[in-house]
């Protein structure tokens, strides 16, 4: 029979998720037996409404449970997955870049978590984003300079923890670099140690001055630092470089451990095993999670104690760190006050760049270009707020199969184009279609709503950033169309 004591131990590192819009029975049982809280998702809220009341059910069982969730702003949202954010993202607002209009979204998005009561938020991304191909950062990321990055993310966690919820910097020791996405693989970062220090780590070193409350790992591989393991399992990169050398004191949480990137070859269980034995203090699980994949990985835990594989001290160490980082927190249920509003509105409008000459657009074809978003983005409402006839053209790495750009300029007829789109430069489908489309029609404004990398289409009138795809980078796209 397995100890009760070393159960609720084990239960303790573990952040999993479950279905639905009410928690199972199962869900808070195993809160009542230990489980540090869950982490929440957009299948988990259907409004505001709701989530307080789940939220209520879950702290019934366990009032100071961490519950979690990605509420970034921009791109990445859990608490408008429906509808888009109302923020602008780290993008935007790294391209405004004006900390103070940085700490006043930060705070918006606090005020929102505390005010039904999620006290953790898996933000700042604090990634330094350098490559242009990065398939899983790129707008999530404030920038590609890790100066400007750092002070952002300072401002950040500032305006965050401001509210009473805790911040979580992510992803450590840094994602920008990378051109796999670690849902789907282990990328690998083949740079020195010493050009991941002066690129990488200065952001995190931001968030540990301000404060913040928690780092999460990242899955990618850095020869150097980890060999051929992940940083979610490599002690060299958790204890003697973010704890031993930067000073960091706070509670380490995995990214999730459903990513191939983590347990593709090993399964959860022994991933969560190994990211414990290198330091991590929290195990976040992902989305596809019930109550059998818990259990197991509870009993995996629960086997490497018993076979003295793992130290019961070092388990007792990340229980104590994951109470501690919800801790003496005092959410503010406050109204978001209006100069966090018009920071909001501010930061969006600042971050538009329009680099040609806009026509006049009376009622312009919209042509969206239907790339798929990452796992982490999921399937978030996005694009613009103009009026016009809309054609939602598909994309993908296969052959392309949409209309022809004739038939797209045809159907224009003396009407200008706009065609929006998300990273646009790593479709080739995209980027031919609509050079071909300016070849053919005089009057094309390409809206790039995903990272601006250095490519432009030859023969189109104007091309427009908006360094995000949430409602308030759409908008404020609008605005600079119409002249405004």
């Amino acid at each position: 029979m397995t100890d009760p004591v070393l159960r609720r131990l084990a239960l303790g590192t573990i952040l999993p998720a479950f279905p639905g819009t009410v928690a199972p029975s199962w869900a808070t049982r195993l809160l009542r037996e230990g489980l540090a809280g869950y982490t929440l998702f957009g299948y988990n809220i259907a409004d505001q409404a709701q989530l307080a009341t789940l939220v209520a059910q879950l702290r019934d069982a366990r009032p100071d449970c961490l519950l979690a969730l990605d509420e970034e702003g921009g791109d990445v949202t859990r608490l408008s997955y429906h509808e888009g954010s109302p923020y602008p993202g780290n993008a935007a607002l790294g391209a405004a870049d004006d900390p103070e209009l940085t700490w006043a979204t930060y705070q918006g998005i606090g005020l929102d978590l505390a005010s039904v009561g999620i006290n953790v938020n898996y933000a700042p991304t604090v990634d330094v984003n350098t490559a242009d191909e990065n398939p899983v950062i790129g707008t999530r990321s404030f920038g590609a300079d890790p100066a400007l990055v750092a002070r952002h993310t300072a401002a950040a966690v500032a305006g965050l923890q401001s509210a009473g919820v805790a911040g979580c910097a992510k992803h450590f020791p840094g994602h920008g670099a990378t051109v796999a996405d670690s849902h789907l693989e282990l990328p690998t970062i083949a740079d020195s140690l010493s050009v991941v220090r002066s690129r990488d780590l200065p952001p995190f070193e931001a968030a540990i001055a301000a404060g913040i409350r928690m780092i999460m790992t990242a899955h990618i591989r850095v020869p150097e630092l980890t060999g051929d393991a992940p940083a979610t399992a490599s002690s060299r990169v958790l204890v003697d470089l973010l704890r031993d050398e930067l000073g960091f004191k706070g509670a380490v949480v995995t990214d999730a451990l459903e990513m191939r990137g983590a347990s593709g070859a090993i399964g959860q269980p022994e991933a969560a095993v190994r990211a414990l034995l290198a330091g991590a203090d929290l195990l976040c699980l992902g989305a596809e999670i019930d109550e059998a994949l818990v259990e197991g990985v509870t009993a995996g835990i629960i086997e490497a104690v018993e076979s003295g594989r793992l130290p019961a001290a070092r388990l007792e160490e990340a229980v104590a760190r994951g109470v501690a980082a919800g801790a003496g927190l005092v959410p503010l249920r406050s109204e978001k006050p209006e100069f966090v509003r018009e920071a909001i509105r501010t930061a969006a409008r600042l971050a538009v760049r329009v680099e040609g000459s806009l026509p006049q657009l009376r009622e312009p074809l919209l042509v969206q270009l239907g790339s798929e978003a990452n796992i982490a983005v999921g399937t978030v409402p996005w694009g613009l707020p103009l009026d016009g006839e809309l054609v939602t053209v598909p994309m993908g790495a296969e052959a392309y199969t949409g209309p022809s750009a004739d038939d797209l300029a045809a159907a224009a007829g003396d009407r200008d184009i706009v065609v929006v789109g998300r990273d646009t430069h790593r479709w080739p489908h995209a980027k031919a279609l609509i050079e071909a489309l300016a070849a053919r029609h005089p009057g094309v404004v390409l809206v790039e709503m995903g990272w601006p990398s250095s490519w432009r289409p030859a023969g189109i009138s104007a091309f427009v950033s908006t360094y995000g795809a949430s409602r308030a980078n759409g908008f404020a796209a609008v605005e600079a169309l119409r002249g405004a």
